[in-house]
């Protein structure tokens, strides 16, 4: 189906519009999920790389925004037989088509970190 004709319905009417909005927010939602989907848009990332990789989170919430996001189709999980055991994590195909959002996201970031403190990044 064709998204742009999806996106001008949605856009015509405030219920699909917010309906559409809180999909999203109902996949992302939380303090921990977009700096996740961030981390690994870098490529696969192992659950120490993500660790150091997001400052503050703790490794019990890590795994749960890891499981959260595997549920949802935005992260797979691949666990590999060796000794010790390895397990990778990487976005799925629906994970990567966040890339816009987040980049959108950073550039705000960045433009309002300089309005507001006076310095960029």
């Amino acid at each position: 189906m064709n998204h742009s004709i999806e996106l001008n319905k949605a856009k015509q009417c405030a219920g699909n519009y917010v309906l559409a909005i809180n999909d999203t927010m109902n996949v992302v939602s939380g303090k921990w999920k977009l700096p996740i989907i961030g981390a690994l848009l870098f490529g696969k990332k192992r659950f120490k790389e993500l660790e150091r990789n997001i400052p503050k989170i703790t490794p019990r919430m890590l795994s749960k925004e890891l499981r959260d996001l595997e549920v949802n189709g935005i992260v797979t999980r691949t666990v590999y037989d060796s000794v010790p055991v390895t397990v990778e994590y990487e976005l799925t195909r629906s994970g990567q088509s966040l890339t816009k959002v987040l980049d959108v996201m950073v550039e705000w970031g960045l433009e309002h970190r300089e309005n507001t403190v006076g310095k960029a990044v």
